[in-house]
């Protein structure tokens, strides 16, 4: 079981973990700033984690395997934001999975014209920027972060 000081700090990262994903859909929704397919896929371990988190505070149980596993998803999350991030700047090429590579391939008309009427937005275009970094860069630091206290809670287990 974990100890009173570390169920204030489970408390305290769902909630900033529960902060970080409800601004991506302020962001993407109160300020009308389009996520990339990237950017969708790297709120899935935000889901994820919350919903683990909450079993440790309500069930109680396999706390350690899923501290560990906390750890592995937020390490998971930060090679995906890295790589978001190194899109960005040029480093890796955008994949299909960003969806705009499409329009270099011969397409039909009635193909052009869906894939414009989609708008796909860009991996690479950075739309919103915090302090001058990109969503991505802020979710790989953040990711990297919060898999090194998980990790950390994980190894300290059995010395509660």
């Amino acid at each position: 079981m974990l100890k009173e000081k570390n169920n204030i700090l489970i408390i305290f990262l769902l909630s900033v973990i529960s902060i970080a994903f409800v601004s991506a859909l302020i962001i993407q929704y109160g300020l009308d700033h389009r996520p990339c397919k990237l950017c969708i896929y790297q709120r899935i371990p935000y889901i994820i984690s919350m919903l683990l988190l909450l079993s440790i505070l309500i069930i109680k149980k396999y706390e350690k395997v899923t501290l560990l596993s906390l750890a592995i998803i937020f390490f998971l999350s930060f090679c995906l934001g890295f790589y978001h991030f190194g899109i960005e700047q040029g480093f890796f090429d955008e994949l299909s999975v960003c969806g705009v590579d499409n329009f270099k391939e011969n397409l039909t008309k009635e193909q052009l014209l869906k894939n414009l009427e989609q708008n796909p937005v860009s991996c690479k275009d950075v739309n919103f920027k915090i302090f001058g970094l990109s969503l991505a860069t802020i979710n790989s630091i953040f990711s990297l972060l919060l898999a090194a206290i998980f990790l950390k809670l994980f190894a300290k287990y059995e010395k509660n």
